[in-house]
């Protein structure tokens, strides 16, 4: 092995100590997952949270750019192929962008007639329990991109992914408003914290 390659961090901490631009990091990265569950919680907190311990600007700076990068790299292979035919990467891809965020959010992914990403949007952002849905409003998105097919998305901060009795009735209530309008809604997937539900697979769709 080559003596001058770089180590590269072994754990979670070292991740965090790497990232931190102060001679404290290290304590500041234990801190930081002490008090956060994972480090996927941590690089996706609030600003404020994170300034609580102490972490400046530039270290904030730092975790926000290492999300992108992730989102955008998994993203990249979501386009490379029809999302239906790319389903680990799809969901690779959704991880990086929702897992670990303290609210709900609600993105729809436009589809083409032959499964391809048109598009894929956040749609309404709300509270760590509940995010409001329109059809009516992702119906007419989907109208003006020409869209043939849908898949729905939302994220549980709870960790937990098993779809609740309002998430399977708006799910319901989505699919008939998309039919009507001779649109599929192919899936509508919760994403947990490394977990997902999956309401086609479920039997709920």
């Amino acid at each position: 092995m080559n003596g001058n390659l770089a180590v590269l961090p072994s754990t979670e901490q070292d991740l965090l100590t790497g990232l931190l631009a102060t001679s404290q990091g290290s304590a500041r990265a234990d801190a930081l997952l002490q008090h956060f569950p994972s480090i996927g919680h941590v690089i996706a907190a609030e600003a404020a949270q994170l300034r609580a311990f102490g972490l400046t600007g530039r270290d904030i700076a730092a975790f926000r750019l290492v999300r992108e990068i992730a989102c955008r790299m998994a993203r990249a292979e979501v386009r490379r192929r029809p999302v239906l035919g790319n389903w680990q990467a799809l969901i690779a891809y959704l991880q990086a962008a929702m897992a670990y965020d303290q609210v709900e959010q609600f993105r729809i992914l436009f589809l083409d007639t032959k499964n391809n990403l048109i598009a894929d949007e956040v749609q309404q952002r709300g509270t760590v329990n509940h995010t409001p849905v329109y059809p009516r409003e992702v119906l007419k998105r989907a109208l003006t991109l020409n869209a043939a097919a849908l898949i729905a998305v939302h994220n549980h901060p709870s960790g937990d992914p098993k779809p609740s009795r309002a998430d399977i009735e708006m799910t319901r209530e989505l699919k008939a408003a998309a039919k009507a309008l001779e649109i599929e809604l192919h899936d509508h997937v919760v994403i947990g914290h490394g977990t997902h539900a999956s309401f086609r697979s479920l039997g709920l769709l």
